[in-house]
């Protein structure tokens, strides 16, 4: 081998290995093999993760003599993690003469031993789908005990919670969260499945270079995203595929109330320019001017409008209107490691914990100023701005000024609870907009040019308002099940009728068979909004309003 040949490959093995080793360097030296690991099963992105394992074997190190390893498990978002948890735990329930140190308790719940199932916390989601966790599901199952010729069998019936009770004592939740609310949400679950370790929030991401271009001011209410002119400019997520957004559209009918709710809830898809499954997506198509506005994430919001340049990206929160929703983590039912599960939440709510969320990176110039903690080290990420909310209110009362975000949850939240309507939100959204997406914008896009018209007829412009905000009665039959082949009645969709219009997609195969009608429905109300559009002298036939 010639000597040039030989420099060239020391050049790109020192080209290879030098980014490597920053890495490493970036990361801090990793705990010993022999290191106890925590498995956690999480939604949450690599900078939260890094950061929380960095500080939590530090943290652990330094209050129980070892430091630790963190198995970080991410099959997907928090949907998938629950498909997940609860696959694992139906086999391990399908299967339970075969698992010795079970115990069914006096309120018929299943305690699994220690290793039971394969993780031992669920970290990050909200307190929607933690709650779902802890409500589980029941079981049967048939335990055959003694030998062959001399057994017995039992039938036992029982609940499964997929979390379990974490421990502490209440005067210890107590330091850490004072009021068990904000706005009229929990930051703990009383019975301690889950308990909430951040803050989460939605609020609109906006071009400010678009929004000029248009004539239109800073958003200041959720009703801006329905305005006319920003018809197919404004970014959605799916709210079938992210219980977050989920949880804001819900929040959005339960501050408007149930016709202005679901009135500004179909315009805002009406003028959507895609629904996406991915919450990160609207506030970077945004900052690159793929759209003028969109829903997004507080952390995907103020961190998009702090990194692009100029200014041109801003976040909003409309007063008294956001969602404020606990963060929560939930040790698992049959954990392997439940006792340093029970440490890793500890340390999650302690002030180290805690300022990781919202504190400037240490190796900036920012973070050169955080104050000092418990163990005389300055407090805050290593690498990584993480732009979350903190959930104790200490952190705002003793640390705000330094805060990356000049912002407290505790003073800008809605105090109107949510109605529950997430199901009506990921159903009919689905069939009136994400699936149908086309005929969606095209109707309201000739409902914008209207409205934009002052020229346009009032009374036709009200009959295509009327057609696209109409609403399919949804048919059932005797039993009150979904039945668009020989219905006994017809329900009107009202707030009043929810409760039994929602039970009649619940047995078998009756959903989608619904989806398949309403979806059915919308797409001809949509044609009739053309019709009259293109029409409007004519009648239109079979036009449909409610």
């Amino acid at each position: 081998m010639t000597p040039a040949r030989v420099l060239v490959i020391i050049l790109l093995l020192v080209m290879l290995g030098v980014p490597f080793a920053l890495s490493l360097a970036r990361q801090g030296s990793a705990p010993p093999a022999d290191a106890p690991t925590l498995i956690v099963v999480t939604p949450h992105v690599q900078q939260i993760r890094d950061e929380f394992a960095r500080a939590f074997s530090a943290w652990h190190e330094r209050v129980h003599g070892e430091p630790v390893h963190i198995d970080w498990r991410i099959p997907g978002g928090t949907s998938e993690i629950r498909k997940q948890l609860d696959a694992q735990f139906h086999a391990v329930t399908a299967n339970l003469d075969q698992l010795d140190g079970w115990e069914i308790d006096e309120k018929g719940a299943l305690r699994l031993p220690p290793g039971a199932v394969g993780y031992d916390l669920m970290f990050g989601g909200g307190s929607y789908d933690h709650g779902q966790l802890k409500r589980g599901f029941d079981d049967t199952t048939t335990i055959r005990k003694g030998s062959d010729s001399n057994s017995t069998t039992l039938n036992l019936e029982f609940r499964v919670s997929i979390s379990a009770p974490a421990g502490f004592s209440q005067a210890q939740l107590d330091q850490w969260f004072g009021e068990n609310k904000i706005g009229p949400q929990q930051l703990y679950d009383p019975d301690q499945h889950w308990l909430g370790v951040a803050l989460s929030s939605f609020g609109i991401v906006y071009n400010r270079d678009l929004l000029s271009e248009l004539g239109l001011d800073t958003p200041t209410s959720f009703d801006d995203l329905a305005r006319p002119e920003l018809h197919a400019m404004v970014a959605l997520c799916d709210p079938r595929q992210s219980g977050s957004i989920t949880t804001t559209f819900d929040s959005i009918l339960g501050n408007d109330g149930w016709d202005e709710g679901w009135r500004l809830l179909r315009s805002m898809c009406g003028n959507a320019s895609y629904f996406t499954a991915s919450s990160t997506r609207p506030p970077i198509d945004v900052s690159q001017g793929e759209a003028a506005i969109g829903l997004a994430i507080d952390f995907y919001g103020r961190g998009q409008a702090q990194t692009v340049p100029s200014g041109r990206v801003g976040y909003a929160e409309p007063e008294a209107a956001v969602y404020v929703d606990a963060d929560p983590i939930s040790i698992l039912n049959g954990a392997p490691h439940p006792e340093l599960a029970k440490r890793f939440v500890e340390f999650c709510m302690t002030e180290q914990g805690q300022a990781l969320w919202q504190f400037p990176p240490l190796d900036t110039p920012a973070g050169a100023h955080n104050p000092v903690g418990a163990n005389d080290q300055p407090l805050g990420p290593r690498h990584n701005a993480l732009r979350r909310m903190p959930v104790r209110r200490l952190m705002y009362d003793k640390h705000l000024a330094h805060f990356i975000d000049q912002a407290n949850p505790y003073e800008f939240v809605s105090n109107i609870s949510n109605p529950g309507w997430r199901t009506g939100v990921q159903v009919m959204m689905g069939c009136f907009a994400v699936d149908i997406p086309q005929e969606c914008s095209a109707a309201w896009g000739a409902i914008c040019r209207a409205r934009l018209d002052p020229d346009y007829p009032e009374d036709v412009l009200a009959r295509m308002e009327a057609t696209y905000l109409a609403w399919p009665e949804t048919p059932v039959d005797a039993d009150g099940a979904f039945d668009d082949k020989d219905p006994a009645e017809h329900i009107a969709w009202t707030e009043e009728n929810y409760g039994s219009i929602r039970d009649s997609w619940r047995p078998q195969g009756a959903l989608p068979r619904a989806r398949i009608y309403y979806t059915r429905w919308f797409r001809a109300q949509y044609r009739r909004v053309l019709d009259i559009s293109a029409h409007p002298e004519a009648p239109v036939a079979g036009a449909t309003t409610q």
